[in-house]
């Protein structure tokens, strides 16, 4: 690992730009092509929780319901002899109990409303917008230079594109529990991002690669130690309490993120920020 913080840190950065830059494109063109799945607090639908009357895995769950209702999503999952089924679109009780009374017993049945409706991720847009502004507007105030600004703004977007492309590659859905885990990754974005320009910047010990060395050490050691912590959580709850798919979906989200988060700062942050400062003479 130091070897690999050596390498970044004072070999030539120009190159290393190019890889989270590719990789945010490429998480657009996904993204664009086959875009994300709506949760069921997005669209709305019915969840329902059975009880299994016989061993069955979460897929032949799933084929079952499907077949019976025609749905076109169903997603299950299974603790015990308890399975919780996400359906999309509304499901009529009576009509579920009469097709699938033999396989299973129903423990609960409910329609969900979409909670975040068109309008409602308009404003998230909104605020995602603003909160960009406002963070190149506080750091250009910090620092007196657009560089790091523009730096900051630009590797907050690349982490928030390859995040969300990874959603749609591993069809994690966009829900609210995935949509706070996106800004809390927009928050641990930025403080590793200023952690970085703070130290290049402000601090005049050492050299230009003494400093981005010393920080790349402190940053990646906290973004592995978050990393690992979200990594155990995920393999709890696949484990050990399936049930709880939102505690997956979150871990899974920031998962993602946080290892977007090491190459967008660390490759293309740290490579804009060395390159501004060589060029304008600073060390």
């Amino acid at each position: 690992m130091v070897d690999v913080i050596t390498y970044i840190t004072r070999r030539s950065h120009k190159p290393l730009i190019l890889i989270p830059v590719i990789l945010m494109i490429l998480s657009l063109l996904y993204l664009g092509v086959f875009g994300l799945n709506e949760g069921v607090d997005l669209k709305g639908g019915t969840l329902v929780t059975l009880e299994l009357k016989e061993p069955m895995s979460e897929t032949q769950v799933s084929n079952i319901i499907t077949q019976g209702l025609g749905a076109s999503e169903v997603d299950t999952s299974i603790s015990g002899n308890t399975a919780t089924v996400t359906i999309s679109g509304d499901v009529d009780q009576a009509d579920f109990e009469s097709k699938f009374n033999n396989q299973f017993g129903i423990l609960s049945f409910k329609s969900v409303g979409a909670l975040l409706s068109e309008a409602a991720m308009g404003q998230i847009a909104y605020a995602l917008i603003f909160a960009f502004v406002f963070m190149a507007a506080t750091v250009f105030f910090v620092f007196r230079d657009p560089v790091p600004s523009l730096a900051i703004i630009l590797s907050a977007i690349c982490n928030l594109s390859i995040a969300v492309g990874s959603m749609s590659l591993f069809g994690i859905p966009l829900s609210i529990a995935s949509v706070g885990a996106l800004l809390m990754l927009i928050g641990y974005g930025v403080d590793t991002d200023i952690l970085l320009t703070t130290r290049l910047l402000k601090r005049k010990e050492g050299d230009l690669d003494d400093r981005a060395e010393d920080s790349c050490k402190t940053g990646v050691t906290l973004t592995i130690s978050a990393l690992a912590s979200m990594v155990v959580l995920f393999l709890v709850v696949k484990f050990f309490i399936p049930s709880a798919q939102v505690l997956a979906d979150i871990s899974a989200v920031l998962i993602m993120g946080l290892i977007s988060d090491l190459l967008s700062t660390w490759l293309m942050n740290l490579g804009i920020l060395k390159w501004h400062m060589e060029r304008g003479g600073h060390n």
